[in-house]
């Protein structure tokens, strides 16, 4: 060179300028350099010098418009200014009052209401153009602030400081944007086309900003040291040997670099608030909770790199998913604390509503872990049971299944308690976001893997039934403490119909699990109502045996048969309990709402389908009260069909009702033998059968014996003279005596016999009227179970000797 440029003073040089010679120009390597830096320095001077240039040139563009707008707006004021005084001079002027009154009836017809028509449009037009000018500055500063940033990244070295106000200056005007375009919506909705062109040019630069600020908050985590080595984490493993303790790299941060970490958490934190603000506002009118509750994106950033980590370890371990499980807890436990105390004070800084970092954390590891089973774990066992399925071979396959999914509830279960020391847990239930922090969703995800776990479920409970079912010792011992668990009532309830209960009772509590109600009621349709069918059908076929091989005529049948009753009635009174707990009704309403789902779709506007269910065993409740019904009929008409077969001769006999009784008998040898067979069958089903269904049998039956006797007595043409009325009155207190057992007025409920029987042990004087009065006579002599033709026909065959 010809001539050396000489150096400005040291003191006007400024300390960026110092700084950057210091790192760059500091040794002798440095030097050697400088001509490159030198050719770097100009051409971004150039660089800059043309951004000059050209945001002038906007500038000037901007100006001239509105330039030209302002004096489009002052001839518009300039002409409504003339409109007014010639306004003000017609109303004082000093014409004729028939001028003056048709002018003012023209002033305020016609002229006034287009002035103030015209003034409002102006007062629009202006309002306009300044919001549209606040706003085009607004968004010129956010995209001058992206244009510094991204200027910034393309620059080696730059000042962390003025990186900052860059941030702070872009989320400044971008909440001030924000405020404006929300006030827009709210008060002049007219002005779509205005909010949606500020829109686009905000998305674009949050399409610059929320990238790079992601880069520069990762960038920040690597300089703390974050993900920490999990060799540490890893210790509580049987696999590793070390036992060292990992520092919490939050914790342990200081001084320069914990403030600009935390102002970059913030700012993170401000940018997803201000989205979410632009999201709200957006979607306004539509289901916005969806879209709006996004993870945590400072949050996210803490575990993406914990989980590519992890995810090494995860694939040694496909065969032993319990050390995954523990890897994950261990993680998620040793981290939670410094998310409370040291990030939760930055987040509720930045304003940012409705998140806990904590709930955050703990929900973003699950994801972890719930996306890594979907994506390699279920595929391989799914696997598994399709070849076991095609080459019929059994496998561990199943029993694989069934391990995994005890883990992921053993799992869930800490994880909710580990949720519960914050206190945060009724409000998951509440939102309904409980499906955050289970790794059990991945069955909400996959419902074909859900159907495929009720299988294997089913499966494994009725494998470990039928051992229980073909003991034939299940069938006499009877259910202990039942009568204390559901009441007074002692039901009397065989062993088995316990052993089922508890099955279907581990399923229940499985199914509690899942974090959603629609796949709770799905799982137990599909694994806990088939055992109850089950169940029901060992009992009918147990019945159906014991009526194929006595027709129910041998007391063992009978036995057996009732045996079978009290375990539907057991099972059947505990499902009314069980459904009645809040648990069980939500699954009912949600099968409902499915229900209601399906008829819309089918077109249906009838109402709802009738006898839809309310509980999730409804259907099933009513199958066991049919049941019961169905066998407590047949054990009457079994004692009934005896006592028919028994009583035959008896009825046949008409000759006896005009005869004389027999010294020394109280009632009629002929039923006699009836009457006995009743009371032996009757003992041992009481003996046998519960307290509430025997009401049935005796009743069904004392109804039946009042038809069968009155028609076949009273009805077949019989005469009767004192001595037969008095005779069939000592067989019918006898028969009343038989059911005397079982309350306290027998006769009330052989309506027919009693009547007919009081009919008959009239006076004669008092029958005639009968014939003469009809109906009117029937309910003086308050007969409520006698027709009038029978009536008739039981007096026809009174016959009163002199």
């Amino acid at each position: 060179m010809d001539s050396t440029e000489t150096l400005p003073p040291f003191s006007t040089v400024s300390s960026s300028a110092l700084s950057f010679l210091n790192d760059n120009l500091a040794n002798a390597q440095g030097l050697s350099r400088a001509s490159n830096f030198a050719t770097e320095l100009d051409a971004h001077c150039r660089d800059l010098d043309r951004s000059s240039t050209e945001l002038n040139r906007a500038l000037e563009s901007k100006l001239f418009a509105y330039a030209s707008f302002s004096d489009r707006s002052n001839s518009l004021f300039s002409h409504v200014n003339v409109k007014l005084t010639d306004l003000a001079s017609a109303t004082r002027s000093p014409s004729s009052v028939a001028d003056g009154s048709r002018k003012a009836d023209q002033i305020l017809g016609e002229e006034l209401p287009a002035l103030a028509k015209e003034v409002a449009r102006l007062e629009t037009v202006r309002a306009y153009a300044e919001t549209a000018l606040k706003l085009d500055s607004l968004v010129g500063d956010i995209e001058d602030a992206v244009s510094s940033t991204m200027n910034k990244n393309m620059r080696k070295h730059s000042s962390t400081k003025n990186s900052e106000d860059m941030w702070l200056l872009a989320i400044k005007r971008l909440k001030q944007a924000e405020d404006v375009l929300t006030s827009v919506t709210k008060t002049r909705p007219q002005w779509s086309h205005l909010v949606a062109a500020v829109d686009h040019r905000v998305d674009r630069a949050l399409a610059i900003l929320r990238p790079q600020a992601i880069v520069d908050h990762r960038a920040l985590l690597t300089s703390l040291g974050w993900p920490p080595p999990l060799s540490g984490l890893t210790s509580s493993i049987p696999e590793t040997k070390t036992s060292s303790e990992v520092p919490n790299p939050l914790f342990t941060i200081q001084g320069d670099l914990k403030h600009q970490y935390c102002e970059n958490f913030i700012a993170l934190c401000c940018l997803q608030e201000l989205q979410r603000r632009r999201k709200s506002r957006q979607l306004e009118g539509h289901n916005r909770e969806v879209a709006l509750h996004q993870p945590l994106w400072a949050i996210e950033e803490l575990v993406n790199p914990i989980s590519v980590a992890c995810q090494r370890h995860f694939s040694k371990w496909i065969d032993k998913p319990e050390f995954i499980f523990t890897l994950v807890y261990k993680i998620t436990r040793d981290y939670v604390d410094s998310m409370d105390e040291l990030l939760q004070p930055l987040v509720d800084e930045a304003m940012l509503v409705g998140y806990s970092c904590r709930e955050e954390w703990i929900s973003a590891m699950v994801t972890t872990l719930f996306t890594y089973l979907a994506k390699e774990v279920f595929p391989v066992y799914v696997g598994q049971l399709d070849e076991e399925s095609i080459t019929g071979i059994q496998s561990q396959a199943r029993v694989s299944w069934l391990h995994l999914v005890d883990l992921m509830i053993s799992f869930d279960k800490r994880i909710k308690s580990l949720v519960a020391q914050s206190g945060i847990l009724l409000s998951l239930q509440e939102d309904g976001n409980s499906q955050k922090i289970s790794s059990l969703s991945v069955f909400c995800d996959r419902p074909d893997w859900l159907d495929l776990w009720g299988e294997i479920e089913l499966a494994d409970a009725l494998d470990k039934l039928k051992h229980e079912t073909d003991d034939d010792r299940n069938w006499t011992m009877k259910v202990q403490g039942a009568a204390l668990l559901f009441g007074t009532e002692d039901y009397k309830s065989p062993a088995v119909s316990s052993a089922f209960l508890q099955r279907l009772s581990s399923v229940v509590d499985r199914c509690r699990s899942l974090p959603t109600i629609s796949s709770r009621s799905r799982f137990l349709r599909l694994a806990g109502a088939p055992i109850i069918h089950k169940f029901l059908d060992c009992l009918l076929m147990r019945c159906q045996e014991a009526e194929g091989l006595t027709a129910l005529t041998d007391d063992d049948a009978l036995i057996k048969v009732a045996n079978s009753v009290n375990a539907a009635h057991y099972f059947e009174s505990v499902l009314k309990e069980w459904c009645e707990d809040v648990f069980f009704l939500e699954m009912g309403s949600c099968q409902d709402d499915q229900i209601g789902a399906s008829l819309d779709d089918n077109n249906v506007t009838d109402g709802p389908m009738e006898g839809s269910v309310s509980t999730i065993f409804d259907e099933e409740i009513k199958k066991f009260e049919e049941f019961r019904m169905e066998w407590v009929e047949k054990l009457s008409v079994v004692v009934l069909r005896g006592c028919d077969a028994r009583c035959r001769e008896y009825m046949k006999n008409r000759r006896q009702w005009q005869e004389k009784n027999e010294e020394g008998w109280t009632v009629s040898k002929t039923l006699v033998g009836a009457l006995d067979y009743m009371q032996g069958k009757m003992s041992v089903i009481q003996e046998s059968l519960n307290g509430v269904d025997f009401v049935g049998v005796w009743r069904s039956l004392a109804a039946a014996m009042d038809r069968l006797l009155y028609n076949g007595i009273l009805m077949s043409n019989a005469k009767f003279n004192n001595n037969g009325v008095e005779r069939l009155g000592c067989d019918m207190e006898v028969l009343f005596g038989v059911f005397g057992a079982w309350c306290l007025r027998p006769e009330g409920f052989f309506p027919k016999l009693n009547e007919g029987l009081k009919l008959m042990k009239m006076e004669e004087k008092q029958l005639q009227g009968s014939v003469v009065g009809g109906e009117t006579w029937i309910k003086e002599n308050r007969m409520r179970h006698l027709r009038v033709f029978e009536v008739e026909k039981i007096v026809r065959n009174r016959v009163f000797t002199s």
